[in-house]
């Protein structure tokens, strides 16, 4: 069975351009990942990365939400490596395939698990900033539990599901390659050791 590594990064700055969200201007602040091998959630602040990256470099693929344009260029920043060349699924890109548009996160988990968000990033950020560093942890691995529980949904089902106004609608995804072993051999080796 392939490792998978889902993961979520909370992530601070003093800067904000109508909504969007620069990944330069961001300073990471935890890492929130689920092991497929061992099924268990953890988190990682920035002095704490040094333990994350045997995990990443170990991973057959990530899993994220968001995490090819935002996660992997900002996390990639603080690894001694390249994290862009380790194979990756984006939840919200294979969305994005299907419908053409981007869906919220919380939109598909409420749709899909019945259950939302327990907050947001920018709250994430006051809490930090207040030095409720344990609140930001936790609210880091929610959102990683979201992730893994809407990829296993979609690996079942085939589908996911997103509020469209009033309605609940299906997005039919093609998991079939999703979770399948790369015959390459695993991109990152900068820290592994010899």
């Amino acid at each position: 069975m392939p490792r998978a590594i889902t993961f979520d990064i909370e992530s601070i700055s003093d800067s904000v351009v109508r909504g969007h969200i620069d990944v330069h201007e961001q300073e990471l602040i935890v890492v929130g990942i689920h092991d497929s091998l061992t099924g268990t959630y953890s988190s990682f602040s920035r002095e704490e990365l040094p333990k994350l990256w045997p995990i990443l470099e170990h991973a057959d693929f990530l899993i994220g939400f968001n995490s090819d344009s935002f996660d992997i260029p900002l996390l990639n920043r603080y690894y001694p490596g390249d994290l862009s060349h380790l194979r990756s699924l984006d939840l919200l890109v294979e969305v994005q395939k299907v419908l053409g548009r981007r869906i919220r996160l919380q939109s598909l988990a409420e749709a899909t698990l019945g259950r939302g968000k327990s907050g947001d990033g920018l709250k994430a950020g006051q809490w930090w900033r207040e030095g409720k560093h344990d609140k930001v942890r936790e609210y880091c691995i929610e959102d990683v539990r979201l992730t893994r529980e809407l990829y296993d949904y979609a690996m079942k089902h085939g589908k996911l599901k997103y509020k469209d106004l009033r309605d609940i609608r299906d997005i039919r995804l093609d998991t079939t390659h999703w979770g399948t072993r790369s015959s390459s051999l695993p991109a990152l080796t900068h820290a592994l050791q010899l």
